[in-house]
Formats: structure tokens, C-alpha cells, sequence
């Protein structure tokens, strides 16, 4: 065994460590896959108060959503059920609706609206409010704390969702490197090893993916994942399908594999070899862009503004990182492992990695514009920061690529020893010698095994003539293998144009790994464009607001202490002179009601000179206050301030003005 063998396993160990840890770090660190379709409006409304039972509860979102029957509970104080359990779809056009039944003779109190769904890209989605009849109430209604894709579930489909994509990268690179870039890899076991390894991971995470399915998608129990009936109801999803197509897509992926290293491999005629070559080019790309679109076909680039052009540039996109990111596994798995890789090889490779960077610049770039929209969605929301992340990830990738292409450069020029015709010169081994491609080659080039017969040294033999003491044998062995060893690293050593490619590739990996991690959380993270046009729906922006219309208003606030940060979300109905019910909902950053000591609302009307009116609302339950009878003298630019008290000594007073009839 060659010494770059034990630095490769601990390279490779270092990678997977890295990629678990930061794999874990986002996954830990992200909301679960939440609100690619967001409730944009219901009736009645988040905190009304409404005089009599309405026969049914509407809610309305931004995109088309998959509804089961239990998608939309309605709950009385009490807990129990308080909807006929008939979901009505209600879309008309470009609104999406969908409605519940209630039961007649419900009493007066506060109702609970619970809700789950699937959006159009794939990912869960859920979220709860409550309106109240005749007047509001205590309810012992008790939500689920876990978000919906999140838990155990939540993480080991993440990870699958990683190890797909990390599959899908290697299978497809690792394929087109050895057509395009080195055909007499297709001999090399390492570079086999490696892209089997590939379709394996890919095929495995793709089988994971759909068992986990139902249970990421509703109950979150990993027992779950046997139900017969629950894994039926996936395969007639969207996700299901696309899922069910990629194991298929696998299987003819399985036969280009082997041909690759069966057939094209043996293959000595050039005529032969490259006819079959031209075959596996054209099959292999059919099968490789089939894969990539299952993921076009579920997730982001199915919904949303221009699904059409989209969808194949989400395509372009996954086949361009696959013959970079795979494509570069390859290559460090060769530089490492393989006795010799052909400069030339090393040289097309960097002209594939070229192109495949425009590609992913001209791609990446339409899909920021598509999923962001605007600079204030690049920085305020999650998705923008994230990706943000990912083009900072990719300039640092570009420029370790960048070097080793000047390594690449150094590479192809002839040592002066080569220009020269020195002794030694023509110990490389030729494209002739059964390299199958020309140029000289990367690597040691030295058998792992040392030459000779331990039985040919002499003390070998010191028994009966044709007798081998084995003592001795080994001895002498270890010996020649040390020397060898030694000789390997000196030559190693005495090339640091190699030896910085080695370095540089592997460097390249490493961030490779982060970039995928990455963007495996970024493709289950609300897109900023849905975000913001969510929160422009949902949200009365204060002069803006209709007049004789409930006013809802969010202000972010920020204590300064311990768990300080949330927002409170007011809610004044009807909104217009004369008695009003006050709503406040105090939330968490992460949606989930926070719990604080004190909160307090004043209303000025700073043009007439009234105010500030005080109101003390009274803890309905955890973040729900409300106040009954608040007077609104007469119409006007209303300012609320809202005092919020989130420990003995922090607090913080916001304010919005609002237009009240």
C-alpha cells in the first residue's frame, strides 16, 4: 500500500466528520421545513370576535396546497372536535381556499383553528388560531410544540434529502469524468468503488426518503414509516411519484455502471471504444437529466413565477454541480488512490469544472431572482441570508479552483529533466503502455507491491533446498516494503507541482461538502419572495388600513435580555369608533407563543390632541392577552404602543400608527 493511502482515509475521515457536524449545526439551527405556502387570510379572522356561530371556516394561501381530510380541525374550549371533518375546496382562479363545516349549536367561547398541509413544493406546513363566539374564553386546548418536518423524522429526512444530493453529485461526476476526462479510469477499482458508491448512496437515501415520507409529512413518528396505508397515500403525491420515477431512473443508472466498468472498460479497439462511448454519453445524460428533474419536478422550481422555464433550468443547474462537485470527488479519489492519472485528464477536467462554474453563475443567478425577488428579501429573510452564505461558499470554491488550475498549467509543462531527454526521462509510463489515454501521468506510478521473491534473498532459504523459513521471509519483506515506502515519499516529495494539486483538490472538497450542506437546508427553507409577499397579506400596514375593517398590525420587539426578541401581533375589531375587543399574540421568532409577565397598550391620537388612552388587557393563556370594550372616540391616525415586559427589568415600548374609522 502506497503512504498517500493513510493520508486519504484521514482526509476522507476529516470530510465526513465536517459534514456531519455542519449538517447537523444547520439542521439543528433551522426552523423545520415551514411556510412555502403561507396562510394568507381565513374567516373569521385570527382574534375575532364574531355575535353568532358561522356555519364554516375558511383559510386562504399564497399557493396551491394538498389537503387530507383531517388538514383543517376546529377545536372548542374543551378540546373536542367542532367541524363536520368535509374539507370544500373553494379555489377560484389564482385563490387558493379551502373550507370546514361546523356543527350547528356551538356555544359561545373561544375556538381553536389547527391546521397542516402539504405545499405545492413538497414541504409540510401547519399553524394554528383561534376566533371566539359571543365573547372569548379560556380554552384547554393544547397544540403539538413540535413544528411540522421537525423531530427525528424531520432530521434523518434531511439527512436522506443531503445524502441524495451528495449520491446524485458523485454518480453523475464520477461517470462523466471517466468518459470525457479519463477514459482509463473506467479500469481503475478506486474510481469504480467510488461511483458505485455514489448510486448506492443516491439509491439508499431515495428509498429512505420515501418510507419517511408519511411520517415528515403528518403524524412525525418514525413508526410511521411501515404504515402500508400511509406510504400508499405517498405514492399518489406529487413527492411520491417523483420519488418512485428517480428509483426507477436508478436502475437503468445501474446498467450504464456497469457497462461503464464492464464492457467499455475491457474494450482495446479504439473504433469499438469510442463508438461505445459515444452510446454511454448520450444514454447516461438522458438518465442523468431524468434524475435531476424529480427534484425540479417536487420542490421549488414546480411552483412559483415561471415554472416552465424553471423547471429545466433547476436541471441545468443540478447536471453543472454534479460534473463539478462529483467530478472533483473523482479526481481527489484518483490523485490519492489510483497508481497514475494523466495530465491531459487533469487538464480537460479543469476545462469541464470551467464550464460547468459559468453554468451554475448563469443558472444560480435566475433561480436567486425567481426565489428572492428583491435586496430587501436578499437580507431580511432566512432564504436570502442563506444564500448569501452559498455565493460566498462559491466565490471561496471558484478560487481554489482557480488554483488548482494554475497547478493543472504547471503540471502539463515538460519538467526540465522531460525537455532535456536526462536519464530517467522516460520512466513515466506512456499513454502506450495501456494507460488508454496519452499524455504523462499524475502519481506515485510505483506498484504497491514491492518486486522479488523473499526466497531469492539470501539466509532465505535455510532449510532443505526448495524450504523458505518463514520467519526470515517476512522479515526481508517488511524490509523491501520500508524501502520502497521510503523511495515512494521521496519522489512524492521531490514533485510539489503534485503534491499542490493533491492539496488544493482536497481543499476544494472540503468546501464542496459545506456548499452542500448548505444548500440541502436552503432548498427546504421558505423562498423570500413567498415570505414577503405572506407578510405584505397578512399584515395592515397602518395608514393603508380599510377603514370600518378589523385592524391586525405585527411589531417586532427586541428587550435587550434573556429570550427578548418576538413580536407582537394586535388585533383591534372591528376597528372603528366606539367599542372595540383588543387581541394581542405574543410570539417567539420562530412563531411559538412566549410567555411574558406584563404587557401593556396605549392609543393616541396626537392630531386631536387625545390620549394616551390606556388599556390593560387581561392573560387570556401563554402569549394570548385580551381586553373587551376599548373605546375609540372618534376616527382618526391612531398611535398604538405596546409595552412589553419580558423580565423584571427589561422592557420596551413599540409603537405603529393605523387609520381607525
Amino acid at each position: 500500500m502506497t503512504t498517500t493511502a493513510p493520508r486519504l482515509g484521514n482526509a476522507l475521515a476529516r470530510l465526513l466528520i465536517l459534514a456531519a457536524a455542519l449538517l447537523g449545526t444547520l439542521l439543528a439551527g433551522a426552523a423545520p421545513a415551514s411556510a412555502h405556502a403561507a396562510l394568507t387570510g381565513s374567516d373569521p379572522k385570527d382574534g375575532a370576535v364574531v355575535a353568532t356561530a358561522p356555519k364554516e371556516v375558511n383559510l386562504t394561501f399564497s399557493e396551491q396546497v394538498a389537503m387530507s381530510p383531517d388538514s383543517i380541525r376546529v377545536l372548542d374550549p374543551a378540546g373536542r372536535r367542532a367541524d363536520t371533518g368535509e374539507i370544500r375546496d373553494l379555489c377560484s382562479g389564482s385563490v387558493v381556499r379551502y373550507g370546514v363545516g361546523l356543527r350547528a349549536g356551538l356555544p359561545d367561547g373561544t375556538y381553536t383553528v389547527a391546521w397542516q398541509t402539504v405545499s405545492a413544493d413538497s414541504h409540510p406546513i401547519a399553524g394554528a388560531f383561534t376566533f371566539s363566539i359571543g365573547a372569548p374564553s379560556t380554552t384547554s386546548v393544547a397544540l403539538p410544540d413540535q413544528a411540522p418536518g421537525g423531530g427525528l423524522v424531520g432530521t434523518l429526512y434531511g439527512i436522506a434529502r443531503y445524502l441524495s444530493y451528495a449520491g446524485f453529485a458523485v454518480l453523475v461526476g464520477g461517470g462523466a469524468f471517466v468518459l470525457a476526462c479519463w477514459p482509463r479510469g473506467a479500469s481503475v477499482r478506486p474510481v469504480q468503488q467510488t461511483v458505485v458508491r455514489g448510486w448506492l448512496t443516491l439509491t439508499g437515501a431515495t428509498l429512505a426518503m420515501l418510507l419517511l415520507r408519511h411520517p415528515y409529512t403528518g403524524s412525525g413518528r418514525l413508526s410511521d414509516a411501515f404504515d402500508l396505508a400511509g406510504l400508499k397515500t405517498v405514492l399518489e403525491t406529487k413527492t411520491g411519484a417523483a420519488l418512485t420515477s428517480r428509483l426507477l431512473l436508478l436502475g437503468a443508472a445501474a446498467l450504464f455502471v456497469a457497462v461503464l466498468f464492464g464492457a467499455y472498460a475491457r474494450r482495446t479497439d479504439p473504433k469499438e471504444k469510442k463508438d461505445l462511448a459515444f452510446g454511454l454519453a448520450i444514454g447516461g445524460t438522458v438518465v442523468a437529466a431524468g434524475i435531476a428533474g424529480t427534484w425540479a419536478l417536487a420542490e421549488h422550481a414546480s411552483t412559483g413565477l415561471q415554472p416552465g422555464v424553471a423547471m429545466p433550468v433547476d436541471v441545468l443547474h443540478l447536471l453543472a454541480v454534479a460534473a463539478w462537485l462529483g467530478g472533483l470527488t473523482v479526481l481527489l479519489v484518483a490523485l490519492h488512490r489510483a497508481p497514475s492519472v494523466e495530465r491531459s485528464a487533469v487538464e480537460r477536467f479543469s476545462k469541464v469544472a470551467f464550464g460547468s462554474v459559468a453554468v451554475l453563475a448563469a443558472t444560480g443567478l435566475y433561480q436567486s431572482w425567481r426565489q428572492v425577488g428583491s435586496w430587501s428579501a436578499l437580507t431580511g429573510t432566512r432564504y436570502g441570508q442563506l444564500l448569501l452564505v452559498k455565493i460566498g461558499l462559491m466565490a471561496v470554491l471558484v478560487g481554489i479552483a482557480w488554483i488548482s488550475r494554475r497547478w493543472t498549467r504547471r503540471l502539463t509543462e515538460p519538467s526540465p529533466r522531460e525537455a532535456e531527454g536526462a536519464p530517467g526521462a522516460d520512466e513515466t509510463p506512456s499513454a502506450d503502455e495501456g494507460s488508454g489515454a496519452g499524455g504523462p501521468e499524475v502519481g506515485s506510478g510505483t506498484p504497491d507491491e514491492p518486486e522479488g521473491d523473499p526466497r531469492d534473498e539470501p539466509g532465505a532459504s535455510d532449510g532443505p533446498a526448495g524450504s523458505v523459513d518463514p520467519v526470515r521471509a517476512a522479515q526481508l519483506a517488511r524490509q523491501r516494503a520500508a524501502v520502497a515506502t521510503a523511495r515512494r515519499k521521496r519522489e512524492r516529495d521531490a514533485d510539489p507541482e503534485r503534491t499542490g494539486l493533491r492539496r488544493s483538490v482536497l481543499t476544494e472538497a472540503a468546501v464542496a461538502v459545506v456548499l452542500l450542506a448548505v444548500t440541502t437546508v436552503l432548498t427546504s427553507t421558505e423562498p423570500g419572495r413567498t415570505e414577503e409577499e405572506a407578510g405584505r397579506a397578512t399584515t395592515a400596514s397602518g395608514p393603508a388600513a380599510v377603514p370600518d375593517r378589523p385592524v391586525d398590525i405585527r411589531l417586532p420587539f427586541d428587550t435587550g435580555g434573556v429570550d427578548g426578541k418576538g413580536v407582537v401581533r394586535l388585533s383591534l375589531d372591528p376597528g372603528r369608533t366606539g367599542a372595540n375587543a383588543l387581541h394581542l399574540f405574543v410570539e417567539r421568532p420562530n412563531g411559538k407563543p412566549l410567555d411574558v409577565p406584563e404587557i401593556k397598550v396605549a392609543l393616541t391620537l396626537e392630531a386631536k390632541d387625545v390620549g394616551p388612552l390606556p388599556v390593560a388587557p387581561d392573560r387570556i393563556q401563554t402569549g394570548h392577552w385580551s381586553a373587551s370594550g376599548v373605546q375609540i372616540p372618534m376616527p382618526g391616525d391612531w398611535k398604538i404602543q405596546v409595552t412589553v415586559r419580558t423580565s423584571e427589568i427589561d422592557q420596551t415600548t413599540i409603537d405603529k400608527n393605523v387609520k381607525i374609522g
